[in-house]
């Protein structure tokens, strides 16, 4: 079912050095990265809907619901489906899930509920305020002490680089990679939405048991955002390392809730911008 990529007609142009010539280099097919819409609903009640590349779309889910503060644990997750929903030609999109929560789960107000659409570029877009995302986490996040070595920390961008099959063919997704201290690699999802790959990474550890990830790294190959702190710290995950540069709010949260943010990461250094204590020989 997964259409993670799909093909294009496009026109490639190039530009003379001195800016005379231009020349049509070619007409052909060329691999693009899929953006699809899926709507969330919760018990049958339409929640929410994010722009995403599908594929790995429960997981998708149950990692948003994990970032909501609704779900801890695989068993207040009752069942996740696809319902019907059909485009022009009458073929099933498989683009609209139901959540049906269990004992335990914390259902969302509907305050909470996304009113509009969540874009591929953000993923805390129309709620209403910076409070209503700062949710109290219900998942130990560990002790801060040593946990990862610096050189495996130095080592985890090419590691994710390495399994990003759709950047490959597309140049256009987004990647998040859970790891374990030595550096292998645990779990990694791609998606055209930084906050989707995490959430597909975040989803997949609840439904297989994993939550709280207390002695994993998460990885991400764009910055370090408010959000992506928030994700990690909901799910217990004590480190976040990010190939970009955090942002203060992010550099904030991180030092508030004891999670170790790493920025910069790429080309064999980083930036440790909080709790550098669980990063070994520095």
């Amino acid at each position: 079912m997964a259409r993670s990529t799909a093909r294009r007609r496009v026109v490639r142009v190039r530009i003379d050095a001195d800016g005379e010539g231009v020349h049509v280099v070619s007409r052909r097919e060329d691999v693009l990265a899929a953006e699809e819409p899926l709507e969330i609903r919760i018990d049958g009640s339409s929640w929410a809907v994010t722009m995403r590349t599908p594929g790995d779309d429960f997981d998708l889910v149950a990692g948003f619901l994990v970032g909501e503060g609704v779900l801890t644990a695989p068993d207040q997750l009752r069942s996740l489906r696809y319902c019907a929903g059909r485009n022009a030609e009458g073929e099933q999109t498989y683009n609209v899930i139901d959540a049906h929560l269990g004992a335990g789960a914390v259902p969302p107000s509907d305050a909470a509920a996304r009113h509009s659409t969540t874009t591929s570029a953000c993923g805390i877009c129309g709620t209403e305020s910076i409070e209503a995302v700062a949710k109290t986490a219900r998942l130990p996040l560990g002790a801060a002490e040593p946990l990862v070595d610096a050189a495996v920390v130095a080592q985890l961008p090419d590691t994710l680089r390495d399994s990003q099959q759709v950047f490959d063919a597309t140049g256009g997704v987004h990647a998040a990679g859970l790891f374990a201290p030595d550096g292998t690699a645990v779990c990694v999802r791609e998606d055209v939405g930084r906050h989707n790959a995490v959430d597909k990474v975040i989803g997949w550890a609840l439904r297989d048991g994993r939550l709280p990830l207390a002695q994993h790294v998460l990885q991400v190959s764009g910055r370090a955002s408010f959000e992506l702190v928030q994700k990690a710290r909901l799910a217990g995950i004590p480190m976040l390392a990010a190939v970009g540069a955090p942002s203060t709010l992010a550099a904030q949260l991180a030092h508030d809730t004891g999670l170790t943010l790493v920025g910069f990461s790429r080309n064999g250094s980083f930036a440790i911008h909080a709790h550098p204590e669980r990063v070994v020989g520095i």
